[in-house]
């Protein structure tokens, strides 16, 4: 398997099936998004969502976790950006109370919602840890999603983060076949976006990559155009 396998089975992933299309958390989705297009960030809709989601079942997936904990897992990755809606500030925490009461009031029992907010709640670089294999995999495949169709301002409004987003024109993460260490391999565009930019900007998101792949007992490394730099 690999991160362009899509994981949409109903039979597989029965949560999963209800979230993805349930209608209130559909317009979360799409509204937090115009909050943070509005602020001029990157795209955080259903694509990044559908990355997010994809990557983080491939982790899981193929690292050997049962189908309920992956279940579990694409909930919490297609839920995972709903507290933009409120703030940018601290949205990992109320993502969390919101996916609660959104599970809690559709009859989830507290046993599966628990694993999912913690995954939420933990997901950003700012205050986040991996606490368990579904939070690493979650900061692992939100942190690695980069990518040119992101950006939503004109090229004329460019900031640093656009030019990086703009700048990588392929970007993949793959667990070796050893299954001991995970690699997100980006090819950039330096003529919109310096490797150094990169850093600039990322570096405390991939630490806490790194800090997510050793919680699953792998190693993470960071390839820009054939370069090692993790």
């Amino acid at each position: 398997m690999n991160s362009k396998v899509t994981y949409d089975d109903e039979k597989r992933f029965p949560l999963f099936h209800r979230i993805k299309s349930d209608h209130d958390i559909r317009v979360y989705i799409e509204e937090q998004n115009k909050s943070l297009h509005a602020m001029g960030f990157t795209e955080h809709s259903f694509a990044h969502i559908g990355m997010v989601t994809n990557r983080t079942a491939y982790i899981l997936d193929t690292l050997g976790a049962d189908d309920h904990t992956i279940d579990l897992a694409l909930v919490a990755a297609w839920m995972h950006d709903l507290g933009n809606v409120i703030n940018r500030s601290d949205h990992s925490q109320s993502g969390a109370l919101m996916t609660f009461y959104l599970l809690d009031k559709m009859g989830v029992p507290a046993e599966d919602i628990a694993p999912i907010i913690r995954a939420i709640g933990n997901h950003d670089e700012g205050s986040g840890i991996p606490v368990s294999d579904m939070a690493a995999a979650l900061i692992l495949a939100d942190k690695s999603d980069v990518r040119r169709s992101r950006v939503q301002d004109d090229e004329k409004n460019f900031d640093i983060h656009d030019r990086v987003n703009y700048s990588v024109k392929n970007a993949e993460l793959k667990i070796n076949r050893d299954h001991t260490a995970i690699k997100l391999k980006l090819e950039i565009d330096t003529r919109y976006g310096e490797i150094g930019e990169y850093f600039e900007i990322f570096m405390e998101r991939m630490l806490l990559c790194r800090r997510a792949a050793s919680f699953l007992n792998l190693e993470f490394h960071l390839i820009i155009n054939e370069q090692t730099l993790l």
